[in-house]
C-alpha cells in the first residue's frame, strides 16, 4: 500500500512537470477524443429530456473512469508494487502520463497571455479572437477592460477546474479520479450551460460538475488566500462575496482572486447573445487593468504548485495512516494469539 502511494506522488510530480514543459498539444490531445467521443454519444442519445442527459453523462463518464480503472489495474496488477520494480515503473508512467493529460495550467497561462499581449498592443481584433479559446462570452460584446476582466475570472476559475480539481481527485482515486474528474468537467463544458438545447438534457451534467468541483474550489480559494499578494483582503473578499456568484464553485475562487490581487470582477455579461447581470465581486477595489492578467497567471501558477504539494503530502499522510493502523491490527492479533498460547 505504501508503494502504491509512493507510485501516485512520483507519478503526479512528473505529470506535472510535463505539464509545465509540453502543455496541451494543438492535435491529438486526449480529452478532444473524449470529447469527440461524447459528441457521437450526444448525436444518439439526445432529447430534450433531464433523464436522457443523465444516462448521456452516466455512461461518458462512467465508462471513462471504467476503462481507467482496467488499465491502472492491468498496469499495476492486482496488488501493488514499488516504485522502483518494473510494474512499479509502469505504475509511475501511466499516472505521470494521466495527469499530463487532464492538468492544463500551462495552456490557460499561455491563452490569458496571449489576450495580454494583444490588450496591450491595443489589437483589439486579435484579442477577441483569442478570448473563446479561455471562455464562453462573446468577444464582439466586449471593449478592453471588459475583456481583460473576463481574462482574469477565466484564470481564476480554470486554476481550479484545470489544475487544482484534478489535482485532488488523483488524490482520492489515483488514475480513474483524475480521468472521471476531467470527463465530468469536459461534460460540462459541453452541454451544461443554459442555452435552449441543453437546458435539460445538461441539467445532470452540470450538477456533476458542481459536485466534483466542490472540493477542489475550496482547495484552491484556500490556496489562493495563502499565496496571494493580498491575503487579507482575498480572505475577506471570499467571505463576503464567495456566496454571492451564481455558480457555487466558480463564486469563493474568483472572489478569492479578485481580493488577492486588489481589483473588482463580476458585473454584466455577455453569452451567446444572452446577458447575465452578475453579482460584483470585491466591489471596493478598482477595475480589471491589462497588467492583471500578468499578475493573475503567476497567481495560478504559486496556487497550482501548492496543490501538487497538498494533494501528494495528504495521499502520503493517509497511506502512513493506513500502514500504522494496519500494523496494530497485526500487532493486536499476535499478542491475543500469544496470550492463548501462555494460557495453554
Amino acid at each position: 500500500m505504501r508503494g502504491e502511494h509512493a507510485a501516485y506522488a512520483c507519478g503526479a510530480a512528473l505529470g506535472f512537470l510535463g505539464d509545465l514543459i509540453a502543455a496541451d498539444p494543438r492535435r491529438g490531445h486526449p480529452v478532444a477524443a473524449f470529447g469527440r467521443a461524447a459528441g457521437a454519444v450526444e448525436r444518439r442519445l439526445w432529447r430534450d429530456h433531464r433523464g436522457y442527459g443523465a444516462a448521456h453523462a452516466v455512461l461518458c463518464a462512467g465508462g471513462a473512469a471504467a476503462g481507467a480503472a482496467l488499465l491502472q489495474r492491468a498496469v499495476r496488477g492486482a496488488t501493488p508494487a514499488s516504485p522502483s520494480s518494473l510494474r512499479g515503473r509502469a505504475g509511475v508512467a501511466l499516472t505521470a502520463a494521466t495527469v499530463w493529460a487532464v492538468l492544463g495550467g500551462t495552456s490557460l497561462g499561455r491563452e490569458a497571455r496571449a489576450v495580454g499581449g494583444a490588450l496591450s498592443a491595443g489589437d483589439l481584433d486579435v484579442a477577441r479572437e483569442r478570448l473563446p479559446h479561455l471562455c464562453g462570452r462573446d468577444p464582439q460584446a466586449l471593449d478592453g477592460p471588459q475583456m481583460a476582466r473576463a481574462v482574469v475570472e477565466s484564470v481564476a476559475e480554470n486554476t481550479s477546474d484545470a489544475v487544482v480539481g484534478a489535482l485532488v481527485w488523483g488524490a482520492l482515486g489515483g488514475v480513474p479520479g483524475l480521468v472521471a474528474f476531467r470527463a465530468v468537467n469536459t461534460l460540462d463544458a459541453m452541454v451544461g450551460h443554459k442555452s435552449p438545447r441543453y437546458r435539460r438534457f445538461g441539467w445532470a451534467a452540470a450538477r456533476l460538475d458542481d459536485l466534483a468541483g466542490w472540493p477542489g474550489s475550496r482547495l484552491t480559494a484556500a490556496l489562493t488566500v495563502l499565496a496571494g499578494p493580498d491575503r487579507r483582503g482575498a480572505l475577506r473578499a471570499r467571505r463576503a462575496d464567495g456566496g454571492a456568484h451564481p455558480s457555487p464553485n466558480a463564486g469563493p475562487v474568483e472572489a478569492s482572486f479578485a481580493g488577492a490581487l486588489g481589483v473588482r470582477l463580476g458585473g454584466t455579461l455577455a453569452y451567446g447573445g444572452r446577458v447575465e447581470h452578475r453579482p460584483v465581486l470585491n466591489g471596493g477595489a478598482r477595475p480589471v487593468a491589462v497588467d492583471d492578467i500578468e499578475r493573475a497567471v503567476r497567481l495560478s501558477r504559486r496556487v497550482s504548485v501548492l496543490a501538487l504539494a497538498t494533494t501528494v503530502a495528504a495521499r502520503l499522510a493517509a497511506g502512513a495512516a493506513r500502514a500504522a493502523v494496519a500494523r496494530g491490527a497485526v500487532a493486536r492479533v499476535a499478542g491475543g494469539h500469544g496470550r492463548e498460547v501462555g494460557a495453554v
